[in-house]
């Protein structure tokens, strides 16, 4: 285990990486919400309230593989909150939609359906080009948005009207500690395919600046858009470049670009990003990704195991096919989970009233005592207290801007079967 900071060149050597991010800017100020009930004149627990949660996240596009772990968490959260409303006097609504991408735009209908729903949150998108596409929809309406897995740089000094939150870490904090990661294999030359949008540019200046400062050169990094099906000129010119590794900053469109690649590129020298890691299993021949090695933001899965073991129990007791991926399915639980506690907090479910307290729930304000679960903070809560909520995912802990101020990053690696692990180097 290493520990990282921003303000040095620090070392990778096991499954995972801790983080310490310092506020980068101040956000917007707060701005007035119409849905929901209308705050109390104290910030306390009232009797009743009904909160309801709208979810924007992607049921099709380049990111659905991370659609069923994200809505299984907040599903997941739903129902512990649920269990406890006889305690809380609050239940939790949860309307489920789809973000779709950039390409077939999905949340150009589902989002006003959410806002029409007098939702008081939105949770998603995913994807950060996606989630900028509505952002100003969603808050604009006095509405929350809070993405489960938006790493993208741009949403630090966004105007949101203090409105939009996040449980994934910016990708400053991803991309220093891949390139470090890269260096540190011994690698000294990088090429990258890199998707076209925020997040794809955002997470590839990111490498690029770590790898280069700890002394690499990044020969090659060609880009495509999304909705593209061909990519043999990004190859070819990545190739052509003969790195010591190649760094693959893509979404799902990884699927299509690997089968070019095995073969000609040996799988070791190989990385991932948190928007294409996945077990890919017989997808691609056994054997076909044996050493190759990828990161994204949150706690090691090894070390959560109790989680996603519970998480899958309920999945599959709810009816749906269990899950082959759990990327990001924490952070949308923790989200969940947070926009409750807010509600409670705040004494009502006015977007903007539960804003003002969900850095208070996080620990990023206030003095308040730690607890780990709904019921537990729930009950400080109810008890005229202040809770201080640290989640599956982490401590989060957000700062003004709703940024978390310290992540984890896990480190993994892939095996025989196409299937990733904690990475133990």
């Amino acid at each position: 285990m290493s520990v990282f900071t921003r303000s040095r060149t620090s070392t990778v050597l096991g499954g995972i990486a801790l983080i310490g991010a310092s506020a980068l800017v101040l956000a917007g100020c707060s701005g007035g919400g119409t849905g929901g009930d209308e705050p109390t004149e104290s910030a306390g627990p009232v009797d009743e309230l009904s909160l309801k949660v709208g979810t924007a996240l992607p049921q099709t596009g380049n990111l659905a593989f991370l659609g069923p772990p994200e809505e299984a968490g907040v599903a997941y959260a739903m129902s512990q909150i649920n269990e406890a409303t006889a305690d809380t006097g609050l239940d939790l609504d949860v309307v489920f939609g789809d973000s779709g991408d950039t390409d077939n735009k999905a949340y150009e209908t589902e989002i006003p359906r959410l806002l029409g729903e007098d939702v008081s949150a939105i949770i998603g998108a995913a994807s950060s080009s996606t989630s900028l596409q509505f952002i100003d929809q969603v808050t604009g309406a006095g509405v929350i948005q809070f993405s489960p897995a938006n790493t993208s740089d741009a949403f630090t000094t966004y105007d949101d009207n203090g409105l939009y939150f996040r449980t994934a870490p910016s990708d400053v904090l991803q991309g220093e500690v891949l390139g470090n990661l890269i260096a540190e294999d011994g690698h000294q030359t990088l090429g990258m395919i890199v998707l076209n949008d925020s997040y794809g540019t955002g997470l590839a200046k990111y490498v690029t600046e770590a790898f280069e400062a700890a002394g690499g050169e990044v020969v090659a990094a060609p880009t495509y858009n999304t909705g593209d099906t061909s990519f043999d000129a990004q190859i070819s010119e990545v190739l052509a470049a003969d790195p010591d590794a190649i760094a693959l900053i893509t979404f799902e469109e990884v699927k299509t670009i690997l089968p070019s690649l095995f073969g000609q590129y040996p799988a070791e020298n190989l990385y991932f990003v948190d928007g294409n890691l996945a077990n890919f299993g017989d997808q691609f021949p056994a054997g076909s990704l044996t050493g190759a090695k990828g990161t994204f933001p949150g706690l090691s899965l090894d070390t959560i195991t109790d989680f996603t073991d519970a998480l899958q129990t309920f999945n599959t007791d709810e009816g749906n096919e269990p899950l082959t991926e759990f990327t990001y399915a924490a952070e949308s639980y923790d989200a969940t989970i947070l926009l409750a506690l807010a509600a409670l907090a705040a004494g009502s479910t006015d977007g903007t009233a539960m804003a003002e307290k969900l850095i208070e729930v996080s620990g990023g304000s206030g003095d308040g005592e730690k607890c780990t679960t709904y019921a537990e903070c729930a009950e400080i809560i109810v008890g005229g207290g202040t809770a201080d909520y640290d989640g599956i995912s982490g401590p989060i802990t957000f700062d003004e801007v709703g940024d978390p101020t310290e992540a984890s990053i896990g480190i993994y690696q892939f095996g025989d079967d196409n299937t990733y692990a904690a990475y133990e180097g």
